[in-house]
């Protein structure tokens, strides 16, 4: 299928040949009939991606910090892999769309193939010929309402909430400062609410618009009209309500409102403009300042949004859908009329000249519409109902077990990626592109344009959403799962069974039944080819530490800090019901360093934790005495180093100080030098180890048994913090 497509690094626009989203539960797959460009916040952000990169810094200083921010952790070089794969990357554009129904996914029962819905969101309703939409982003389109007019639903439900926050009673009075698509739609509800409007924009045409439909006098900013216009209304006590529907970085807007505001008024910010309150205009009047998040309550909340989990409408009235469905219902009954707003309809496939024009100021509008082909192209590939990772916990194994095929040594490794996201692309796929004896073969993701993107940069032979495709490919040598937490397990399950070797991320399993799932699949398929991206063992920098500290005679101590610090809001670590707590997710990494460091599993778990489970305290116990105690803390300074371990055994002590630094002191000190370049992890080394021996058909890097042990162990804090004693693990796996 086709998609709009920008590339935030250089600013190309293109129309892009991606693979057909799959159809996942909870969700409907949609084929657009209109979608409709944003002539606010989509071209601003095509002008964004214009920009030179201090400009783009400028422009978004919370993303510099952020930048700042992963330098202090991972260092330099790998925030720079990070950032510039984003930058050099196709981002969609579009969030307002109506369309088909063309399949509908697990656990929907509203709506059926061939219905007409609007739907929204930003990586949902895109300019697209076919689109995945979760329950909450659609709604089926009242009867006699035209596909092209129901393409306005997303924007109108912004404007709507808008207008929501602020208020409006029966008589009042309003000013809307910005009469752009959002401004025009304000008019129109604040209208059919009873609300007498005044309109502000320095476009003569905007205004007559406004005026049109509904406003009772408009004007430019500077013109006195308008502040006649207001005095006339209410009786020279000024207006009700302000509207900021206006971008740009005028401080124009924020002040012409507390001059036109009334005592104790109404401000309501919808655009994105510049907000520098003048403090004595706004205190005198005490003006209430409110802000306008999207189309509604839900929006950034993945359980609303992406799991479909509504609101009771007892508690929160109109939310993200019910607006959208509100807004719909609006101009069926011809009480919002958006025909007058567009001002010009364009073919999908001149998407890109379209944006151009706009751009450069040629084409002149309020509302633009992409219309799609009736039909899809002749011999289109149908959408796949299969999806990753939205994995089906309970499935049984689709793919008959078998033993691993008999592969020429001089053959390429043949590499499948299942997941493309940042460490993938930032921290594996590097070390793999151009790798002689190494063949990327496909990429299978949920999203269209990130298997496409992945597909680019790194050179796949094929992108796709068809998992059982690449699984039932006897040409893929080794599966890489690199997806959520959530279903790596039943990934690596259904690989090991088709017969491919498989490096998993870390966690291999979220619970025990998860575990035994996969190592049941290991029994069943005769297949144990399974490497678990622990990948710190691997670091030159500790190896080369570990080999200076030599054999050790008596028990060892070990103590291992993890500074893991404070996650960002939303952040899908976060979402412990579905993803598993933080520990679980990434806690193996320092349980295998520290078997390793001290040469055995262990054989039972100790686990304390902070009001909140904040901060963790895990203590491993091993067979010959030797402890690891890992000190797992949110709370830390993000100035201080992630990650510092030392080893105490026979009079010795190895220092580790975030992979930058090592050192050993003993009868003599060894103290490496300082990496100025990067912390090298380990991940490069374990991923040569991996394709050595599955093209040599040689052991594993880690012993299938050392990886269940880890696991078993990672999963056990959550048992031993439970019951409050330690927990003894089993020695059989």
């Amino acid at each position: 299928m086709k998609q709009v497509v920008q590339n935030y690094k250089s600013g190309e626009l293109a129309v892009l040949d991606v693979p057909v989203p799959g159809c996942k539960p909870g969700g409907v797959l949609v084929r657009t009939v209109y979608s409709l460009i944003s002539t606010g916040t989509e071209l601003m952000k095509v002008s964004e991606a214009g920009m030179s990169m201090l400009g783009k810094a400028r422009s978004r200083p919370d993303q510099v910090a952020k930048v700042m921010q992963s330098v202090a952790v991972n260092g330099v070089p790998a925030t720079y892999r990070k950032v510039m794969g984003k930058l050099d990357s196709y981002t969609p554009l579009g969030y307002s769309l109506c369309g088909v129904v063309e399949q509908v996914g697990a656990g929907i029962d509203d709506v059926k193939a061939g219905d007409l819905v609007a739907c929204a969101g930003n990586e949902h309703a895109l300019h697209a010929e076919l689109n995945w939409v979760p329950r909450n982003l659609y709604t089926p389109v009242p009867d006699g309402l035209a596909p092209r007019h129901a393409a306005f639903g997303t924007v109108g439900s912004i404007a709507m909430q808008g207008v929501r926050q602020g208020e409006p009673a029966l008589g009042e009075v309003a000013l809307v400062i910005g009469l752009g698509l959002i401004g025009q739609l304000v008019v129109q509800l604040l209208t059919a609410s009873g609300v007498r409007v005044v309109g502000v924009d320095p476009d003569p045409a905007r205004c007559a618009l406004a005026e049109e439909l509904g406003a009772d006098a408009c004007g430019d900013p500077e013109s006195a009209a308008v502040e006649a216009a207001v005095a006339a209304l209410t009786g020279g006590h000024g207006v009700d309500q302000v509207y900021l529907a206006a971008g740009g970085g005028s401080n124009g807007p924020v002040e012409l409102a507390a001059r036109l505001c009334r005592d104790r008024g109404r401000v309501v910010d919808i655009g994105k403009c510049r907000l520098d309150l003048p403090w004595n205009a706004y205190y005198e009047k005490e003006l209430d300042v409110r802000f306008s998040r999207s189309y509604g309550p839900g929006r950034y909340d993945p359980e609303y949004e992406l799991e479909g989990r509504d609101y009771p409408i007892g508690y929160v009235r109109w939310t993200e859908r019910r607006n959208l469905a509100c807004f719909l219902d609006l101009m069926a009954r011809g009480r919002v009329d958006v025909e007058p707003l567009i001002s010009h309809v364009s073919d999908f496939a001149d998407a890109v000249t379209t944006y151009q024009r706009l751009k450069d100021g040629e084409l002149k509008a309020v509302a633009v519409l992409f219309r799609y082909p009736e039909h899809a192209a002749e011999g289109e590939a149908e959408a796949p109902s299969v999806a990753v990772p939205a994995v089906r916990r309970d499935a049984t194994a689709a793919v008959p077990g078998r033993t691993l095929p008999a592969r020429s040594a001089h053959a390429p490794v043949r590499l499948a990626f299942v997941g493309a996201g940042n460490y993938a692309t930032s921290m594996l796929l590097p070390h793999l592109a151009g790798r002689e004896g190494v063949e990327l073969s496909a990429v299978v993701t949920t999203t269209a344009l990130s298997a496409a993107n992945a597909q680019r940069k790194f050179g796949f032979g094929r992108a796709t959403t068809d998992l059982d495709a690449v699984l039932g490919d006897p040409e893929v040598d080794a599966v890489f799962v690199v997806t959520r937490h959530s279903s790596h397990a039943e990934l690596t399950r259904r690989a090991l069974l088709a017969g491919k070797a498989v490096f998993v991320e870390k966690p291999l399993a979220l619970s025990e039944e998860e575990l035994a799932g996969v190592l049941a699949a290991v029994e069943e398929s005769g297949n144990d080819r399974i490497q678990v991206g622990f990948n710190r063992r691997f670091s030159p920098l500790l190896r080369e530490a570990k080999a200076r500290f030599g054999a050790r005679t008596g028990p060892a101590s070990l103590r291992y800090l993890v500074n893991a610090g404070r996650l960002g809001h939303g952040s899908w670590y976060l979402r412990q019901d579905t993803e598993g707590s933080r520990f679980a997710g990434e806690g193996g990494h320092f349980v295998d360093t520290a078997s390793w460091l001290i040469g055995a599993d262990p054989v039972s778990v100790y686990a304390v934790a902070s009001a909140g489970n904040e901060d963790l305290q895990v203590v491993l116990r091993y067979p010959d005495g030797s402890t690891a105690t890992i000190g797992y803390v949110t709370t830390g300074s993000p100035g201080f180093p992630k990650e510092t371990l030392d080893l105490v055994a026979d009079g010795r002590v190895l220092r580790l100080d975030d992979f930058v630094r090592a050192s050993v002191y003993g009868r003599k000190r060894w103290v490496s030098s300082r990496l100025p370049k990067a912390r090298d992890k380990g991940q490069s080394a374990e991923l040569a180890a991996f394709v050595k021996a599955v093209r040599t058909g040689g052991p594993m890097p880690v012993p299938l048994e050392s990886l269940a042990a880890t696991t078993a162990a990672t999963l056990a804090v959550e048992t031993a913090l439970a019951a409050g004693v330690p927990v003894a693990l089993a020695a059989a796996r």
